[in-house]
């Protein structure tokens, strides 16, 4: 146990340290959040014809009500956390990389849901949406993260060719 918090430790500091990188943050950080807005308007669009998009803020032609999709919003920290702690923990590098590209999926998936909640609770009531962006779906993105991740573990723990031993080593008896 010991040995898996301080690899997740490890590897979650070089993995935001890695993100922060102005070269990593051009490269891929600002177009991937840009992506997400575009895909969150997207989806808004195929009931409500009066969202726009352009880079990485959304808006409400309407209401004229705006939403700037930020670091911290774009889902790439809660994939940070569930990457560190799949490859942490011992098992094969296939089902790894299986964890941590459906875990990515479904924390995408997700912060979709977070996006567009909040833009629509951010036109009803600003209090709500403050309370709700800060605190509730912040809670919720990292309790999605512990869940994928306890979800990966049952699977990799059924998976596994090692048998758990029901004995201390060095107790056998050779009789029995």
């Amino acid at each position: 146990m010991s040995t898996f918090i301080v690899r997740f430790f490890v590897i979650t500091i070089v993995l935001f340290a890695l993100e922060l990188t102005p070269w990593m943050q051009d490269a891929l950080i600002t177009p991937f959040t840009s992506f997400v807005a575009h895909i969150s308007a997207a989806v808004m669009k195929l009931w409500d014809s009066d969202i726009s998009s352009a880079g990485k803020i959304i808006w409400h032609d309407g209401s004229g009500f705006a939403i700037s999709v930020e670091a911290g919003c774009n889902g790439v920290e809660a994939g940070i956390v569930l990457t560190a702690a799949t490859i942490a923990f011992p098992s094969a590098w296939k089902q790894r990389l299986l964890g941590i590209v459906s875990g990515i999926i479904t924390i995408q998936t997700l912060n979709l849901i977070r996006i567009i909640t909040l833009f629509y609770l951010g036109q009803w009531n600003k209090s709500a949406f403050e309370w709700a962006h800060l605190y509730l779906w912040q809670a919720l993105i990292m309790f999605d993260v512990l869940i994928v991740f306890l979800f990966w573990l049952t699977w990799v723990s059924a998976t596994s060719p090692f048998q758990a031993v029901s004995e201390p080593v060095g107790r056998h008896d050779r009789n029995q």
